[in-house]
């Protein structure tokens, strides 16, 4: 009897903790950029449509489009000169470029990931900045967590919702978005 019974307390001391891990667990969508964007704000964003991949500086990147995104690129936007329309949203999620050696062809594949960027189109909001907020979250893999970039990442990112506004001046002719839509 002895024997069950501590069995059952180890049983109820491990129900405790597994319950109180994950209480303990980071809910993303709380995290937010001070005097920004909120990660809260993109939710859903993980099944969104793909609007194109990138690789660039060792990072592979989905870019992902929320239902009015993708309908103004189908509509042929920004490519016709019009703008994006309000509520339009991109989450870009990067991770680690890691070279399959022993696949076909040693495709280059996600590994960790670093990171999500966002972006919102809101011309009343941030009409100081093109009409668009931007938002940038790093990935901490051990820790299971996002936290807000800072002026230490690359790019660096200030604490407000314009942190991308100075990159996207050079496609304003673009209503500020460097992605096209993958042909399909």
């Amino acid at each position: 009897m002895r024997l069950a019974s501590k069995y059952v307390a180890a049983l109820t001391a491990c129900a405790a903790l597994t319950v109180t891990m994950a209480f303990a667990a980071q809910d993303k969508y709380s995290v937010k950029v001070p005097g920004g964007l909120a990660f809260s704000e993109f939710k859903g964003y993980e099944s969104w449509e793909l609007i194109s991949v990138s690789h660039n500086g060792g990072h592979l990147a989905a870019i992902l489009g929320n239902p009015a995104m993708i309908d103004a690129y189908k509509a042929g936007i920004p490519a016709n000169g019009k703008p994006f329309p309000d509520g339009a949203r991109m989450a870009k999620v990067h991770w680690d470029a890691v070279k399959k050696e022993a696949f076909p062809g040693q495709p280059w594949a996600p590994g960790k990931q670093a990171d999500v960027d966002f972006m919102v189109k809101d011309s009343k909001r941030f009409a100081d900045s093109g009409g668009w907020g931007y938002g940038a979250f790093k990935y901490d893999a051990a820790a299971d967590t996002f936290k807000p970039a800072t002026t230490a990442d690359q790019p660096p990112q200030e604490h407000d919702a314009k942190c991308g506004f100075a990159c996207h001046t050079i496609v304003k002719n673009r209503d500020f978005v460097f992605t096209e839509y993958g042909h399909r």
